[in-house]
């Protein structure tokens, strides 16, 4: 490669490519610049290797969402969830100091320490909804305002469930009862669907037993108008991990 071309694509990378986020092999190949040669200009400070194949420009101070919209395209149905999507939509309880970003997906995925070491957060794997409807999972994932276009984060109702549902183990009682309490005039379709599609007895058990005691929705309606997964007629109990009994009737 003569040193023209050379610089023709030292050009096309510098101008190709927007700042913001990291940029994979394929998009690296868009502009001309081969595996190898990406290797290279790591070494030569053009660019920043973050992982096997995985690059950034140097003193690229890329945010969050530019991170996040880079892994959505390499993990199915990576998305903000829980509490995190909550607070992004207004629900919000005495948040203190920088807290771990919840994210959700569809398949069991590691997040990789060149994210984790910049943005702390954890990643939730579960088969929290069997989906009977094909169109259910993207009515429930949206760009809140503000947010860049194609950042997906679960709209409120898809997102209460997916905190009730880590209650016990990574979400606490209280905290949980608190950002409930905090969500307002859920579309009352839209949720029956979603705990009629939850696989989770326990969710569905406790949203029914606090959607009754704050009045966020008609509990007895729900159950007539959807099949709610709710258990044998037995009460649910669990011990919390800081020693509290959570007692919960099959029908909410």
């Amino acid at each position: 490669m003569d040193s023209n071309s050379r610089h023709q694509i030292l050009k096309r990378l510098q101008t190709g490519l927007a700042r913001g986020a990291p940029f994979d092999l394929t998009t690296l190949a868009r502009v001309g610049v081969s595996p190898a040669l990406a290797a290279r200009y790591a070494e030569s400070g053009w660019l920043v290797r973050l992982a096997q194949g995985v690059y950034a420009f140097p003193k690229d101070d890329f945010g969050v969402y530019g991170a996040l919209m880079f892994l959505q395209q390499r993990v199915p149905g990576l998305h903000i969830g829980a509490k995190s999507a909550l607070a992004l939509q207004g629900v919000r309880h005495n948040l203190v100091g920088r807290e771990p970003l919840v994210l959700w997906g569809d398949v069991r995925f590691a997040l990789p320490d060149w994210f984790t070491s910049r943005f702390p957060a954890r990643y939730v794997h579960a088969r929290l909804f069997d989906w009977p409807d094909e169109m259910l999972p993207a009515r429930t994932i949206v760009t809140p305002a503000g947010l860049p276009d194609g950042l997906r984060v679960s709209a409120s109702e898809r997102a209460v469930l997916e905190l009730l549902y880590d209650v016990g183990t990574r979400q606490s009682l209280d905290e949980a009862r608190n950002l409930f309490d905090g969500v307002r005039s859920p579309r009352k379709e839209l949720m029956g669907q979603l705990l009629a599609s939850c696989t989770s007895v326990k969710t569905v058990r406790l949203f029914l037993t606090w959607a009754r005691e704050s009045g966020l929705l008609d509990v007895d309606d729900l159950r007539a108008r959807y099949p709610l997964r709710t258990g044998s007629d037995k009460r649910w109990m669990s011990r919390m991990p800081d020693g509290t009994l959570l007692t919960l009737k099959p029908h909410g």
